[in-house]
């Protein structure tokens, strides 16, 4: 059985270049909500149709950055006739009614799992996406490499420009050098070498591809006290040292003075006349730490009468969080480094861009977010509201312009470079302040002054002195471009899960059995693990981590039984 799978133009034509290279490794880098995802998976689709050993189906494996990618993927995959598993275990086999896992950097870079995965993908297709995460951390690029080494073929994907640092990321090759060759170790230059490219400025001249952004600068007078009891104050052109910039940018963002709350009083009035025409459009704030995201939304709910969901790493509900507000209607979402990568939120239409953190690449992640078009829609003009700051007005203006990993020896490092961090760290690292200094800064006043608006459309930069208003290209994905792909079946078969992903219904399952054999426990007495042995051994099953639903189903029969011979 085949199945016809739209492709946008773009998507065909790294397809094709993919199917015809006989090339192990295949990087694709393209802009944020350009589709990289779909093409991914229609790329699996195509590989795991193809010649396969003998009674043993090819696996999939997806490593995403964060836990929260896992289930994107798992429902994109399902949309796509794939089924993937987002609670492996290394503990567990895989089971046999899914084509495959996904996983993330940080659960591959631990040893054990590492060592389980290279067995899982020996020649399996892996896809690895936002592939530059593999170099954040030697552990992490070590387990990438031990892990993947056997596959079949890898998949890099990217939507963001690399680090400039000396850690090479594997599978990537460079301009000096192949994949893995050590160029980055001995600390000679390299560029790194995409097989397929699609910026930000060709996804607009394409048209429904992606929204149009624009960038509404706000200057402004900020007043301060210094660690060293200096009272200083500036605008965002007059010409400081980095740490004064970091001490200007943080009198800005503090809501200690007015200049913060007239961006967001803009940026709300912008997001009402938004939901005029698109009556679930939303805005992200994205913030400096957590006590500066529940303080902006405690100020757009007293302000503004509306509600304002808060997202932080700490919270173990915040992918949840996401995940309802992305379905919902709510108007704003106040996240600190929680919306990043790989979010998909279609309906954010404004953003107030409200981080100390000014490096190019979590800038870009940040924009990303606001770039996803939704078809049908004549008008999707997207709005980040920015301080005038020097290095932020200077991403802003090089947003389309295409980037790529280069290797640099440690004494060319710029101070762009990307450090993974606690929020509060970075947050500190980027404003130069060390902790016992922050208890000595303090903001004296500031207000925002003039505003500058700037847009990248089909015509390229334009500067706007108000309110912009260029015409947006109607969405178009042309029949011509259809892909004929082989329906996969699983180890156990075909699944027929209807609209709910086989994980989702594992999910539900696997909690259930968790619940049925607690309930053994306190009324019959017996110890955990002999419940949980007997209940699997009535099941037929080794585990409820690679059962199928149907075993865990028959497993949910057999405790229910043994309850009521109770």
């Amino acid at each position: 059985m085949t199945e016809r799978v739209h492709l946008r133009p773009w998507q065909r034509a790294a397809f094709d270049k993919f199917a015809a290279s006989e090339h192990p490794d295949y990087l694709a880098v393209a802009t944020p909500g350009a589709g990289k995802t779909a093409f991914a998976l229609a790329c699996a689709r195509w590989v795991l149709g193809q010649q396969r050993r003998p009674g043993a189906p090819r696996r999939l494996v997806v490593v995403a950055p964060t836990t929260h990618l896992k289930t994107q993927w798992v429902h994109a995959a399902h949309r796509m006739g794939l089924e993937l598993d987002h609670q492996w275990s290394p503990a567990d086999g895989m089971a046999k009614d899914v084509h495959g896992i996904v996983t993330t950097y940080q659960q591959v870079s631990m040893p054990d799992t590492a060592r389980r995965l290279r067995g899982l993908a020996d020649d399996a297709f892996v896809i690895l996406d936002e592939i530059h995460h593999a170099g954040d951390e030697r552990a992490w690029g070590d387990g990438v490499r031990t892990a993947f080494e056997l596959a079949h073929r890898r998949l890099c994907l990217s939507g963001t420009p690399f680090r400039s640092d000396t850690a090479s990321i594997p599978f990537v090759r460079y301009e000096t050098g192949t994949p893995d060759s050590g160029v980055g170790e001995s600390g000679v230059g390299g560029e790194a070498q995409p097989d397929f490219t699609y910026g930000y400025a060709d996804a607009l001249r394409d048209g429904g591809v992606v929204r149009p952004v624009y960038f509404p600068r706000f200057d402004g007078l900020m007043e301060w006290n210094a660690p060293d009891g200096t009272i200083l104050n500036a605008n965002f052109h007059d010409d400081l040292d980095r740490v004064g910039s970091s001490h200007r940018l943080r009198a800005a963002l503090s809501l200690e003075g007015d200049w913060l709350a007239t961006v967001i009083g803009q940026a709300h009035e912008r997001l009402m006349h938004i939901r005029a025409t698109h009556p679930d459009a939303a805005a992200l704030a994205i913030c400096t730490d957590q006590e500066h995201a529940r303080d902006i939304a405690r100020l757009i709910r007293n302000r503004f009468q509306v509600e304002a969901e808060v997202v932080v790493s700490d919270d173990p509900e915040a992918s949840a969080k996401i995940e309802q507000f992305a379905r919902g209607t709510q108007p704003w979402l106040v996240a600190v480094r929680m919306v990043s990568e790989g979010v998909d939120i279609p309906r954010l239409r404004v953003g107030v861009y409200a981080s100390t953190v000014v490096t190019e690449l979590f800038f870009r992640q940040a924009v990303g977010r606001f770039v996803r078009w939704i078809g049908g829609m004549p008008s999707q003009k997207a709005y980040v509201y920015l301080p005038d700051d020097p290095r932020l007005r200077t991403h802003a203006f090089q947003i389309a312009e295409a980037r790529r990993h280069v290797l640099r020896p440690p004494a060319e490092r710029d101070d762009d470079e990307f450090t993974r961090q606690a929020d509060s760290e970075l947050a500190m690292q980027e404003l130069d302040l060390l902790p016992e200094q922050l208890s000595l800064f303090s903001v004296l006043s500031s207000y925002a002054t003039g505003m500058t608006v700037h847009a990248f459309t089909e015509q390229g930069l334009t500067l706007f002195d108000d309110e912009p208003d260029v015409p947006e290209p109607d969405a178009a994905v042309a029949d011509a471009d259809a892909l004929e792909l082989a329906e996969i079946p699983t180890a156990a078969g075909f699944s027929w899960a209807g609209s709910k992903a086989v994980a989702e219904r594992k999910e539900e399952l696997r909690r259930r059995n968790m619940e049925l054999a607690k309930t053994i426990v306190d009324t019959t007495g017996l110890g955990h693990a002999h419940v949980q042995a007997e209940l699997n051994r009535l099941a037929n099953i080794v585990s409820v981590g690679s059962a199928t639903n149907s075993e865990l189903e028959r497993r949910i029969r057999h405790g229910e039984q043994w309850l009521r011979r109770r």
